[in-house]
């Protein structure tokens, strides 16, 4: 595969707390949705004939997993921070330069591109069987929409009848977190700045694929609780999703974190662990 599947956006450089929200993201929080990507991988039974599209791959926990049941995976991310841990967890081998360890997770069958899916730039004949974009959609003012112009440009990659899987937050009453993720709705509404959290809402995935032209096949609900050692990691691990970015914006760093740390009291134990049981759901779809 050659590095013109993706466009690149011009970017501001990388900064400490950029990194560090990115090693919190793959340290801490990625882990949560582990139990979604098993239930969608053992359903459709991802396995050695699989080539998987991941749009949005992050730090590489899902394709892993893929690669592990023997899927060749090529991820497609917009964060060059979280790609570069993705990078770490795919090479076969520790150790090594950047290009050494790029040309390890070839190898192995990954493929990890930074910037946005452009259909018109990949090579004739490149298809996958399978894509997914897992980040949970639901939670954030505009999210279907973003997710829309990515989506249509990997349908395209897609072959004919191949699967489309789409993740989203379940019903906010089946969600602890959404209580905590209110937090980044609030600072933003006083504002009246775009961005912050939203309800999910029950067709929320059913409207993003019949936009992109898919059709459904089938759907599921997976639990998959967040937990947290302490107050801190728990407070690091759900800044780390990027959803309290305008909150941030608004208010500053210090006020959010004080609200997030009053939104989770009630999910702490006596043991000072944090736990909230969560919903999630994930829509298969077929191309046309």
């Amino acid at each position: 595969m050659t590095p013109t599947l993706v466009q690149h956006r011009p970017r501001a450089a990388s900064s400490a707390q950029a990194s560090a929200r990115a090693r919190d993201w793959a340290e801490i929080q990625e882990r949560m949705l582990v139990p979604l990507y098993e239930a969608v991988y053992e359903r459709l039974e991802v396995g050695s004939g699989t080539r998987l599209l991941g749009l949005g791959c992050g730090s590489g926990l899902a394709l892993l997993i893929a690669a592990g049941r023997g899927a060749r995976v090529t991820g497609v991310d917009t964060d060059r921070e979280r790609l570069a841990l993705a990078r770490e967890r795919l090479a076969p081998a520790a150790g090594g330069d950047a290009g050494a360890r790029d040309a390890g997770a070839r190898d192995a069958g990954a493929e990890l591109l930074e910037g946005e899916v452009s259909a018109a730039a990949v090579p004739a004949g490149l298809t996958y069987n399978l894509v997914t974009a897992f980040r949970p959609i639901g939670c954030a003012a505009g999210d279907t929409e973003d997710l829309g112009p990515e989506l249509e440009a990997a349908v395209t990659l897609a072959e004919r009848g191949g699967a489309v899987v789409l993740a989203g937050w379940g019903p906010p009453d089946r969600c602890a977190t959404s209580g905590v993720l209110r937090v980044a709705g609030r600072p933003a509404d006083r504002m009246r700045t775009a961005g912050g959290w939203r309800p999910a809402l029950r067709d929320d995935l059913e409207d993003v694929a019949a936009k992109a032209g898919l059709k459904p096949d089938g759907s599921g609900r997976v639990s998959c609780p967040f937990g947290y050692a302490d107050m801190e990691s728990a407070v690091r691990g759900l800044l780390s999703t990027g959803l309290y970015a305008t909150a941030i914006q608004a208010s500053g760093q210090s006020e959010v974190e004080k609200e997030i740390t009053e939104a989770l009291h009630p999910h702490r134990r006596r043991d000072g662990t944090v736990w909230m049981p969560n919903m999630f759901r994930y829509l298969i779809a077929r191309t046309p």
